[in-house]
């Protein structure tokens, strides 16, 4: 976040921070303070929360919480190639939409006789047809041509059955865009194979999650992507893959990519689309620098020199402006 307002600063961005600190191991009453302070701000750029699978089941995920709390419906990340990062595809430009406050993480289980566990997956009509809308209304926008609906309806017929019935509806108010579906396990098959095939995807919260990491593998990383979370009245930035990095915590060798392009996508939505495009072009040239790419993406750079390189690529664009 350091790395955020520093290049803010030096951008002239006009937005200020109010700074509300939460761990993973945040009490509830923290927790709320957080939320509390996104519903104040509408807006908001969040790190990572690592949720422990030691911890007792009666504690909740503070990101499930945040977004459910918050009805943050929509989880979007671009996954898109970018220039100056060696992965083994190419000319790869996906929107991903998943749906972030229902399925298997509707947090309920229970243990029905000793050694029998029940977890229930959730799936509606109404937040279905929602995600289903937000997607082709977002492939509209963007002037994608095909929509992707991914699922496991041929053995979760009622579940998944229901979701891919509300996307088959939804795409009959969109006869410009096609529309197909995939089985989430063919899905991962192809992304690996022939990632090109795909132009916006569309999924329920857990096949969400795990096509999101893919994808993200297949462009350079997690330190690389960023993702946005949607709903009628707040929106939460942050990177696309939720990763805590805590082995990399406090050794400059983090990539500030992904956070930097998620603020970038806050700056967006906030309508401040010309510190969005010249902090986003400043990121994306100082990757044409192999000297300054950090080890994540097969470099021997520091998070600092990484910045510096960005702030570099600002300064000299201000001079162009100028000068122009």
């Amino acid at each position: 976040m350091l790395h955020v307002k520093e290049i803010f600063r030096h951008a002239c961005v006009p937005v200020d921070f109010e700074e509300v600190l939460v761990s993973s191991e945040a009490s509830d009453r923290d927790l709320q303070n957080a939320i509390m302070a996104i519903r104040r701000n509408r807006v908001a750029l969040k790190g990572n929360l690592e949720t422990n699978h030691n911890l007792p089941p009666s504690h909740k995920s503070r990101n499930n919480i945040l977004r459910t709390s918050l009805d943050l419906f929509a989880n979007v990340i671009h996954c898109k190639s970018l220039p100056g990062v060696a992965t083994r595809h190419r000319d790869i430009d996906i929107l991903m939409v998943r749906e972030n406050t229902e399925g298997e993480y509707s947090s309920l289980e229970h243990e029905s006789v000793s050694g029998v566990v029940e977890s229930l997956k959730i799936i509606t009509k109404t937040k279905s047809l929602r995600i289903a809308e937000y997607a082709f209304q977002l492939a509209k926008e963007a002037g994608r041509k095909k929509v992707t609906a991914v699922h496991k309806a041929n053995i979760m017929k009622l579940g998944d059955g229901l979701f891919l019935q509300c996307c088959k509806e939804v795409a009959g108010g969109y006869p410009d865009i096609t529309f197909d579906s995939m089985i989430v396990d063919n899905t991962t098959m192809q992304l690996v194979s022939r990632p090109q095939q795909f132009d916006v995807m569309v999924m329920p919260n857990l096949y969400g999650n795990i096509v999101n990491n893919v994808c993200a593998g297949l462009v350079g990383g997690p330190g690389l992507v960023p993702g946005a979370n949607y709903g009628r009245d707040y929106a939460v930035f942050e990177t696309a893959t939720r990763n805590t990095g805590k082995s990399i915590a406090s050794k400059n060798i983090a990539n500030p990519t992904a956070m930097l392009l998620a603020s970038c996508m806050m700056l967006d939505h906030l309508k401040l689309h010309s510190y969005a495009s010249v902090i986003r072009k400043a990121v994306l040239a100082s990757l044409d620098d192999s000297k300054t790419h950090t080890p994540d993406i097969g470099g021997q750079g520091t998070t600092s020199e990484a910045v510096q390189s960005i702030l570099k690529q600002i300064r000299g664009s201000a001079v162009n402006l100028a000068q122009g």
